[in-house]
């Protein structure tokens, strides 16, 4: 019996969808609080991201619109507007990395009231979103550095794999042109690390949340339905998951706000970028293949976490229904009054928002296409 109930409590375990992040984390020089060796992890994550986090979108900016063809200032801008975008997110969510150990703990406390079947299938459900997400995500990020590095050992001129400046001659010197090389393809892959945390775990987390929610829904369905159990108790206990979620939203929200409205307006503007290099700049085969995957891929960083924004507030907007429908017109009157707080509260809008302005929502992703699809425009006036 015991072994049994051990392990049905490991397979509620919310946490472990995120070892990926935190070996990450840690590899990228993110997780001082958690590793014993600190001043030499310290010194370690202090050297990497001043060469990376901050020299990486440096050294691509000191050339803006500065290159020998129109086709490299647009990879430039391109690049570069990504990789600062990624510095800025990561270095927003190194600043705020306490609150990850927070959301943890609520997690848990969240994870320890599925119990029963219904809750479990919504919980094998979520297993695989969540898979789906880390997939998604993987399939947006490996393709890019890939063929980065395939336009690079295909190139028909001597180039680096994006425009960028060195503090040395790299265009007479073959030792120079590898060591610049070498840093550029292990910066951006780096940089793809970092984007990989930045962009998955937000959506992950409001995935997480959303089905939570829906474990809630059923709980509140079901009270007063045992009368065994003391219907009050098990309202209290719906009110505390309730308040522990939304505890839980208003954190991920802090945690995620201002990097979103940073990624929502990067990818207006890079989503026009990418298409005015595929159609009039750029000819050779893996560059093409490049921008292809480059251009569908920004889009699809924001996608995950504006629907699961949208999921989040559909099913907290939903509560509400879910208290009416249990068993309340045989309570007493002290049970009815908590009934109705909850449910005034309930029905209060609880959205994620971007900066405080922009909703994290299914209908700011398409904004945001057709601020692009407006950009682009402008760029067609301009060009005739």
């Amino acid at each position: 019996m015991n072994r049994s109930v051990a392990k049905s409590d490991n397979l509620i375990n919310s946490l472990s969808f995120f070892r990926s992040h935190w070996a990450i984390w840690k590899l990228v020089g993110a997780t001082h609080a958690q590793v014993d060796w600190k001043w030499l992890y310290i010194a370690y994550s202090l050297i990497l991201n001043l060469l990376v986090t901050v020299w990486y979108p440096l050294h691509l900016g000191l050339l803006l619109f500065r290159n020998k063809s129109l086709s490299d200032d647009i990879t430039n801008l391109s690049i570069f507007a990504t990789c600062l975008a990624c510095s800025l997110k990561f270095s927003i969510y190194v600043y705020k990395f306490k609150k990850v150990e927070q959301m943890e703990q609520l997690l848990k406390q969240l994870d320890s009231r599925v119990e029963t079947v219904e809750e479990k299938l919504i919980y094998s459900q979520l297993k695989k979103q969540l898979r789906g997400i880390l997939f998604v995500f993987i399939g947006i990020y490996l393709p890019v550095g890939v063929l980065a590095e395939m336009g690079f050992l295909f190139q028909k001129r001597r180039a680096l794999m994006y425009p960028g400046w060195f503090p040395f001659d790299w265009v007479n010197s073959s030792r120079n042109y590898y060591i610049a090389h070498v840093y550029q393809i292990v910066g951006i892959g780096i940089q793809i690390m970092q984007n990989y945390v930045n962009d998955c775990f937000p959506a992950m987390m409001l995935c997480l949340i959303s089905a939570h929610i829906q474990m809630l829904y059923v709980r509140l369905q079901k009270v007063g339905e045992d009368k065994s159990l003391y219907a009050e108790q098990q309202l209290e206990a719906c009110i505390t998951d309730h308040k522990c979620l939304l505890e839980l939203f208003q954190t991920v929200e802090s945690f995620m706000s201002l990097p979103m409205l940073i990624q929502f307006a990067v990818t207006g503007v890079n989503v026009c970028t990418s298409i005015a290099a595929l159609l009039f700049f750029v000819s050779e085969p893996f560059t093409i293949a490049y921008f292809v995957f480059y251009t569908f891929g920004l889009p699809l960083q924001i996608f995950p976490t504006c629907y699961y924004g949208t999921d989040v507030e559909l099913w907290f907007g939903k509560l509400h229904y879910a208290a009416f429908s249990c068993n309340w017109l045989t309570q007493a009157r002290s049970f009815k009054k908590k009934l109705m707080l909850f449910v005034e509260r309930s029905l209060k809008r609880t959205a994620p928002m971007a900066g405080g302005m922009l909703a994290i929502h299914v209908s700011t992703f398409f904004s945001t296409l057709r601020f692009a699809y407006s950009l682009f425009a402008i760029l067609l006036r301009m060009r005739k």
